[in-house]
């Protein structure tokens, strides 16, 4: 049976701020459930909720090298719900408030890296792979490299790095290449950690790690482009004969309508529960319950990533429509901000939640007719996944992940899922939004039928997950 190690800043349902902890959770169950030793490790943190801290039992302290410095680690050990996972313990990076943001973030993941390496003997499982996520765990695939070559336990070690995000690559001042990282002056350069005067931790991970992967087919292509590419597509151009995409999938037994604790109305492809559902969320939204008037909502970081340029941009215009719109999320104040003052300027149509609420979000998928996503760029996304599972129809740009799974309406072949548009552009934006909204008010059997596409879409990790298998056997050997 194949061992792999799924090491990551963040797994709900301990510690998350978006899409990666999502993944880090439910991937490792799929792979279990076809015979793969898959398990987790995070940094112990200091909001990890009470009721598992209390669970974790101590299993080793060790040191951890620095570069000089030599820093206490702890493992701790956790069964939950028939899955493994590890922490590793420091009250000195990790007893705060949040995962990021911090600093000293360099020394912070620099001391995860080593720290993970150095916790594994410990473990009472060999890793074969060490799957590695996003900018976080860059380091690894280097130090692996560097520091543990020579030791029989290490030696057959292979490693995978995700990119779930190019935009975050974890870039630090070149004074940690020996003062933290512990590396001298051969390790500069293109072939190193250096990245315009700087160290790069993903692009570390990106050279050294044995394969690479992206969350969606077409996102491990666009990265290779200027426009797209963050400017690492060059050395992702250089090192494509490792990378592949493989889309991302949600868990069908946390996402199912027929079962969701969180819903007013469980449903199976009913359009008459769907229709309870709605009325009951404008009551609780304090909207005028008007089950005829499409809502249309959104779920989500409110970042320029997220398109809410081009929403805030024709919000007014929108809102003259006859429809309902509901906001749920948390992001950058100036777009929390211009939301909320569309809000008070249609009180009757819009409203607007800055807030992280989980069965809120599931009572919005639930309730929505249409989902808005509308981004600039986007690894893989994991809304519209959830939106088509609830039978609510996503309109969203052709990028990315959305690109991959979002068929728009194609009235002459009579195929589709949702609604989408090319262009960042507000009023290409807006025009697709009317589009939907004729087909939801003078096009029912049209409509109808692509209520019925959401729910035939099957974007369970079923596929991805044997991907994924598929990749270790050949890393592996088999």
């Amino acid at each position: 049976m194949l061992k792999v190690l799924f090491i990551a800043s963040e797994c709900t349902p301990f510690a998350k701020t978006g899409g990666l902890g999502d993944v880090v959770e439910s991937l490792p169950i799929a792979l279990r459930n076809r015979k793969i030793d898959a398990r987790v490790i995070i940094p112990k943190y200091e909001n990890i909720p009470a009721e598992f801290k209390k669970e974790m039992v101590h299993k080793k302290t060790f040191t951890v090298p620095v570069a000089w410095r030599q820093e206490y680690g702890g493992l701790e050990i956790l069964k939950h719900e028939d899955s493994t996972y590890y922490f590793l313990d420091n009250e000195k990076y990790f007893k705060r408030a949040g995962l990021y943001g911090y600093y000293d973030d360099g020394e912070r993941f620099t001391y995860f890296c080593r720290g993970v390496l150095e916790s594994l003997p410990y473990m009472d499982f060999q890793p074969d792979i060490l799957h590695c996520n996003d900018w976080h765990t860059g380091m690894i695939p280097l130090f692996l490299k560097v520091f543990y070559w020579n030791n029989p336990f290490y030696q057959n070690i292979k490693t995978v790095l995700t990119i779930h995000n190019l935009k975050f690559q974890g870039i630090f001042p070149m004074e940690i290449l020996g003062d933290l990282l512990g590396l001298d002056d051969s390790y500069r350069g293109d072939e190193g950690v250096e990245f315009f005067g700087n160290v790069n931790f993903l692009k570390a991970g990106i050279v050294h790690a044995d394969r690479i992967t992206t969350v969606s087919e077409s996102y491990a292509e666009e990265i290779k482009t200027d426009y797209y590419g963050e400017k690492l597509n060059g050395i992702l151009k250089k090192y494509e004969g490792k990378m592949q995409g493989i889309l991302n999938g949600i868990d069908y037994k946390k996402y199912n309508p027929e079962t969701d604790p969180y819903i007013y109305e469980n449903f199976r492809c009913s359009s008459v529960k769907k229709e309870q559902n709605k009325v009951k969320l404008q009551e609780d939204m304090r909207l005028p319950v008007r089950p005829e008037v499409p809502v249309l909502a959104m779920v989500s970081r409110l970042t320029r990533q997220k398109g809410l340029d081009l929403l805030i941009h024709i919000i007014d215009e929108l809102l003259n429509e006859d429809i309902q719109l509901i906001i749920l999320g948390t992001g950058e104040w100036k777009y929390e901000q211009a939301l909320r003052e569309a809000a008070e300027r249609h009180p009757q149509k819009m409203k607007a939640y800055f807030m992280f609420n989980e069965p809120l979000a599931h009572k919005i998928y639930a309730g929505a007719d249409l989902y808005l996503m509308p981004s600039l760029f986007e690894p893989c996304g994991l809304s519209q996944l959830i939106a088509l599972r609830y039978g609510t129809l996503p309109i969203v740009r052709e990028t990315g992940g959305l690109k991959d799974t979002i068929i728009s309406y194609n009235e002459q072949m009579g195929v589709g899922n949702g609604f989408s548009f090319a262009n960042f552009n507000a009023h290409d934006f807006l025009f697709t939004i009317k589009r939907a909204l004729d087909f939801y008010h003078n096009r029912k059997p049209i409509w109808n039928k692509l209520f019925k596409n959401a729910f035939k879409a099957n974007f369970s990790w079923t596929s991805s997950a044997q991907k994924y298998i598929k990749l270790y056997e050949d890393l592996y050997g088999g």
